[in-house]
């Protein structure tokens, strides 16, 4: 434990004197992530993880275990602890203790060099054995088969701010980086795939491969399940559509325009533009026809949209092989505008769990410490759909919520969002209701207590969430 040497803070503007001074107790900032490691105690994501890397060191003359490593990091993470050096001083905290496996009064836990040297020593074929197990966790958490699941493919950049190995300028980011590839489901919000890609290269390198492993592995569980794949114009791409169509995967990428396309969908937005000046309100026009490009095999099915209104003009095309496609363009278009969902697990994925935070010098670490901050949010995810809330009951007249559009359907998700803050909450939210409370923690023989300060004002989180958890438990307690 660490003991800060004794002082005394005099403030004086309440009147009687104000004395802060330290105390000697076994104090937390962090008693909320008790809860998420419980939830990972009952599906075992951060016991798997470990269990899937190679520790080359002797065990006789080990201290700090990989599984330990591992959740320091990963819960690190979720709390914004997202560097090595902030575990030179997490290493004494009572409750960073007990998620890793130590009594609260026990021995410090990893310092910085030693994380270091974890990171460093993880192999290529660790790192193969990770994607498998996120593959493996993935059909875990489904109860029963699907019939269809959707599939989103996106790049999301990572500036790096140093030299690290295969970082490079890339023009259309105007930074240095990397470029990794992450592929969410649309269906339950997780993370099934990523790869760490140097920084320099196009949207879609290799992921055809990656797409055939994840279809190969889904379709050994579910042989009938339905694949939906989805991604924007970086991903529309003749090997991409080959590599669709080759395993019979449905598919909507985005298409990015040129003089032919212009040419073919300029009566359409000749009509938008003339309703909207009739009118004065805003149009969205779709139009579809067949369209081979000088280096396809054969024609494909292209929806064009066309937008005007006070803010001018737009025009959108996807190529699309989806049976219902060429029928209803705009539902088809709708369907494929909703991966923004998925891009927002990309944006709680870099921005709240700080993905972009690959600071160290060997390319393969970097590899391994995307898959920690890829494990952070996927338990944050799968503990997100325990917790939240049934859907509230929608009136008899009411517009089902994916025909809802424009100011009605952002109303709708801001109205969802205040009734269940923690099941819709992004990771800062997280924080701010649930893991950042102080405690203090008191360990015994025979049991440590956490005591919770009384007049916290989201205690009713933290219980709600014990609740949740607790009922989860007892539903998968085998009966008898």
């Amino acid at each position: 434990m660490s003991i800060q040497p004794a002082w005394q803070q005099r403030l004086d503007f309440f009147g009687p004197p104000i004395i802060v001074e330290p105390s000697r107790a076994a104090l937390t900032s962090d008693a909320g992530l008790l809860p998420l490691r419980q939830f990972d105690e009952h599906i075992g994501l951060t016991r798997a993880f470990a269990a899937a890397l190679d520790d080359p060191r002797d065990p006789a003359l080990t201290e700090h275990t990989f599984l330990e490593m591992v959740r320091c990091r990963v819960y690190g993470i979720l709390a914004a602890y997202e560097d090595q050096n902030d575990h030179d001083t997490l290493r004494h905290d009572p409750v960073f203790k007990l998620v890793a496996g130590r009594p609260p009064d026990g021995d410090d836990l990893a310092s910085q060099p030693t994380l270091s040297r974890f990171e460093n020593a993880i192999s290529i074929a660790s790192l193969k054995r990770l994607r498998d197990l996120f593959i493996d966790q993935f059909i875990a958490a489904f109860p029963r088969p699907p019939r269809r699941l959707t599939l989103d493919l996106d790049a999301v950049d990572d500036p790096a701010h140093g030299r690290q190995q295969l970082t490079f300028w890339h023009g259309f980011y105007d930074q240095n980086q990397y470029l990794p590839l992450v592929i969410t489901c649309a269906d339950n919000d997780q993370l099934v795939l990523l790869s760490l890609r140097p920084g320099n290269v196009h949207a879609a390198p290799g992921a055809d491969d990656d797409l055939a492993h994840l279809v190969r592995r889904l379709r050994q569980v579910w042989p009938d399940v339905e694949l939906l794949i989805r991604g924007d114009a970086g991903f529309g791409v003749p090997w991409m559509y080959d590599a669709c169509e080759a395993r019979d995967l449905r598919y909507t990428f985005g298409l990015a325009a040129n003089k032919v396309l212009q040419r073919r969908s300029e009566p359409l937005l000749t009509e938008a533009v003339r309703c909207f000046e009739q009118t004065g309100a805003p149009q969205r026009l779709f139009d579809g026809f067949w369209y081979q490009a000088k280096g396809w095999p054969f024609p494909r099915w292209v929806i064009v949209k066309a937008e005007a209104n006070a803010h001018g003009t737009n025009r959108r095309f996807v190529v699309s092989n989806r049976p219902g496609a060429r029928v209803l363009g705009e539902a088809a278009y709708d369907d494929y505008a909703g991966r923004g969902e998925s891009e927002n697990r990309n944006k709680e994925f870099k921005c709240g769990l700080a993905m972009d935070r690959l600071s160290d010098h060997r390319f393969v670490a970097n590899y391994f410490r995307l898959y920690l901050h890829a494990a952070a949010l996927n338990l944050l995810t799968r503990l997100r759909r325990q917790v939240a809330e049934p859907p509230a009951p929608a009136a008899a007249a009411a517009v089902p919520t994916e025909a809802l559009a424009g100011a009605e359907r952002r109303d709708h998700f801001r109205c969802r969002r205040q009734r269940d803050p923690l099941g819709e909450g992004q990771p800062c939210t997280w924080r701010l209701l649930l893991i950042k409370v102080a405690a203090e923690v008191i360990g015994s023989t025979r049991r440590v207590v956490v005591r919770l300060s009384g007049s916290w004002p989201h205690r009713d989180h933290f219980r709600h969430v014990c609740a949740r958890l607790a009922g989860a438990a007892a539903r998968a307690a085998p009966s008898g």
